[in-house]
């Protein structure tokens, strides 16, 4: 631990030192890139594995070990003695590789780890902020950047999304500011890092089944507040997360910034009638708030829902950690555009209106949708990770028009559909065809559907069961919906 303890720095001594890397995605291979630059020893364990992805490993001359040699405990990684391991974050904590590392005393890193520590490559490091949370993360971390950016500031989202961190740690020009998405199971490994500002966003039932429950889970999430040195941005209407921020060992100094879709109070931003309003980082906030944006600018984003609202509320608070001025908080919002299958509407005909929201991957993505609209024809399912959707089907049931259920974990959605939405009828997409599954769900989507519905796709569910993934899942479900508008008009 000595010498590790050392490599604080790009310029520090990294060389020959002994590196087991796991997972080979574009996480790992960044990971595997940026070490043998710093002249480490390497082995790299990927059970799969890209063949140019592996070229180039050949050509850095980086040993690489994939399918059955890279499952469980692999004697190459046993003979060559690792003095560190860094790990996809997917690798689950009790997997034999983790135990045996945890066991024989080998340091466990991410990438952010590494990150962090070789943040000064290209002189000045930038600034981090720091996101997380079960539903939101994305589209926040990119306003936030949007916003940055307009203000003049190099800044770039990277992370669980976009650019691999390292890359952008290695991009020779720099930049000012990394804004961060992180996953629960980054959290869970990641050391010590020390953020400008950051934010959890929520906190719900999600990555149970990789967690082991959802105390280990918030305990993950939590982690994101630690070391920080200006502003906690935590959820007015989430308690937990501003536990998280009261609980958490902060630089002296930082301060508790609450985001809110109702009225801010001081040390908040949040909405007063149609205007998005600071009362934190202005010198009057006891007694003023200062306008950043109205609801008609963020209604150039997409649909205005109350997890948008919430979101650029998030993204505004962070970024105003900055110094921000307001116009480019509302230049930014009106820069930004939601990435493809968040609340995307991608069809409205005989009275409507057809939804893709596939990134809802789990409940309180789902619920945030469900809120959002009056009456629905939901399409629900995939693999659930554990959790049980009973709570919010008895929430929304109420909203559903019908339910058109799809995915491996089928028998969990109808149990819990039959135990708190009896009277809500139900169909099952029961083909072993993926190709059909979406076909099938959006007929039987339209047999329910009347004027004034929504039908919308929000699973609330992971989707590698039946499709590549969540993208693979809303471009289907499109598809569908077109090719069913041209059969039968949609209604």
């Amino acid at each position: 631990m000595g010498r590790i303890d050392e490599l604080t720095s790009w310029h520090s001594d990294w060389r020959g030192l002994k590196v087991a890397v796991l997972g080979l995605g574009v996480s790992g291979f960044s990971v595997a890139d940026t070490l043998a630059e710093l002249g480490c020893e390497l082995r790299v364990f990927a059970e799969r594995a890209d063949a140019e992805q592996l070229d180039i490993l050949d050509v850095l001359g980086v040993a690489h070990f994939t399918g059955p040699a890279a499952s469980g405990l692999p004697k190459e990684l046993l003979e060559f003695k690792p003095e560190l391991l860094v790990t996809s974050p997917g690798f689950k904590p009790d997997s034999e590789i983790l135990v045996w590392a945890r066991e024989a005393g080998v340091p466990v890193w991410v990438d952010i780890d590494l990150a962090w520590r070789i943040r000064d490559k290209s002189g000045e490091p930038a600034e981090w902020v720091l996101v997380t949370g079960t539903n939101g993360k994305t589209t926040t971390v990119q306003l936030t950047t949007s916003i940055l950016q307009a203000a003049g500031l190099r800044a770039i989202s990277c992370g669980n999304i976009g650019t691999p961190i390292l890359d952008c740690i290695r991009d020779p020009s720099g930049f000012d500011v990394l804004v961060v998405e992180l996953s629960s199971f980054q959290l869970h490994y990641l050391g010590e890092v020390s953020p400008q500002a950051a934010a959890v966003l929520n906190i719900d039932e999600d990555h149970l089944d990789w967690h082991g429950s959802f105390e280990a889970y918030r305990a993950a999430k939590s982690k994101v507040y630690q070391n920080t040195r200006l502003a906690c941005v935590y959820n007015v209407g989430d308690k937990a997360t501003e536990q998280m921020v009261i609980d958490a060992d902060v630089i002296e100094g930082a301060r508790a910034i609450g985001f809110t879709v109702g009225a801010p109070s001081l040390s908040q931003v949040g909405y007063a009638s149609d205007i998005l309003c600071d009362r934190a980082f202005i010198e009057e906030r006891r007694d003023e708030a200062q306008e950043l944006a109205t609801l008609d600018d963020i209604a150039e984003i997409g649909v205005v829902t109350p997890h948008l609202l919430a979101n650029v509320a998030a993204a505004a608070a962070l970024a105003r950690s900055f110094g921000i001025p307001a116009d480019a908080v509302r230049e930014g919002i009106r820069n930004f555009r939601l990435d493809r299958h968040r609340i995307e509407v991608v069809e409205e005909a005989n009275e409507i209106t057809w939804i893709d929201d596939s990134k809802a991957t789990n409940a309180h993505a789902a619920a945030a949708s469900l809120s959002s609209f009056d009456s629905v024809v939901w399409l629900v399912g995939g693999l659930l990770k554990g959790v049980d959707l009973q709570p919010l089907i008895s929430r929304f049931a109420k909203k559903l028009r019908g339910v058109v259920v799809i995915g491996r974990d089928r028998d969990e959605v109808m149990a819990a559909l039959h135990s708190s939405a009896p009277s809500v009828p139900v169909i099952e997409i029961t083909t072993e065809d993926n190709d059909d599954v979406m076909t099938q769900a959006v007929a039987g989507a339209a047999a329910f559907a009347r004027p004034g519905d929504v039908v919308l796709l929000a699973p609330a569910a992971a989707s590698m069961d039946q499709f590549k993934d969540y993208a693979d899942r809303g471009f289907r479900f499109t598809a569908a919906v077109k090719a069913l508008g041209e059969r039968d008009s949609l209604g």
